[in-house]
């Protein structure tokens, strides 16, 4: 009961501002002409790709990232992982951002696919065989015989919740649940941040891109979530992170 007041009291706190940036974004986006809103899309699109794989180790700079995504320049003496998987990634992200319907478990496989199917063909698009452990994390993930199972709750979860939550606290909440899941070899991360921002877009909310300088707080965040089955801590972190980018919607 302690731990859900607490959580009801969080929620109460931002509510209002969360619905204030929703606004204030939509009031932005109708000034905007239409060459505007794509220019921000594309640079909101290089930093979240740029940040996202940063996150995972990638070795390409926010430079590197732009000029490959942006003007198709192959950044020199970089691993050739990391710039197919930059190039996949931006793929994904457009497929993400194009989905109009409710997310299905296909949709993630074939984001997956996209960001691996040139790096790493092997595991593009396919759920994991085998037990998996995260390097300096305390976090148990599950048996890849229970995965079908998860996936299948997660999805169902979604379902029956989506409309129960602020889009930025769902956000939270679907990032959690899938990378706690960690259905896939690699690219766990990756996918729950498109998963995240697929919730934003489609109720209409500004985008979030978590910051490879955050990413100490992202990852304590996290594992405290995970290790003690308690979601407020990562909500908090992301949520928080979340209005302070755009509190001046508010």
């Amino acid at each position: 009961m302690k731990k859900e007041t607490e959580f009801q009291v969080m929620r109460k706190l931002w509510a209002s501002t969360l619905i204030s940036i929703k606004n204030g974004y939509a009031k932005e986006q109708k000034t905007l002409p239409k060459s505007a809103q794509e220019k921000m899309l594309e640079h909101f699109m290089v930093g979240f790709i740029y940040n996202s794989d940063k996150i995972e180790g990638s070795s390409l700079t926010y430079k590197d990232t732009a000029s490959l995504l942006m003007h198709g320049a192959t950044p020199k003496d970089k691993p050739i992982k990391d710039v197919k998987e930059a190039e996949g990634h931006k793929k994904a992200f457009y497929m993400m951002m194009n989905e109009k319907q409710n997310i299905t478990l296909e949709k993630v496989l074939a984001w997956h696919k996209v960001i691996f199917q040139e790096s790493d063909p092997l595991i593009a698009g396919k759920i994991r065989l085998h037990k998996i452990m995260v390097t300096g994390s305390r976090t148990s993930f599950p048996h890849p015989e229970t995965l079908k199972h998860d996936l299948k709750e997660f999805f169902e979860w979604y379902k029956k919740e989506k409309n129960k939550w602020n889009p930025a606290e769902l956000a939270s909440l679907v990032h959690l649940k899938f990378v706690s899941i960690h259905p896939f070899t690699d690219g766990n991360g990756r996918i729950s941040r498109l998963l995240s921002n697929f919730v934003l877009k489609k109720a209409n909310y500004p985008m979030f891109n978590v910051k490879f300088t955050d990413r100490m707080g992202y990852y304590r965040s996290l594992e405290t979530s995970q290790i003690w089955y308690d979601d407020k801590h990562f909500v908090r972190f992301f949520v928080k992170k979340y209005i302070k980018e755009y509190r001046k919607y508010t």
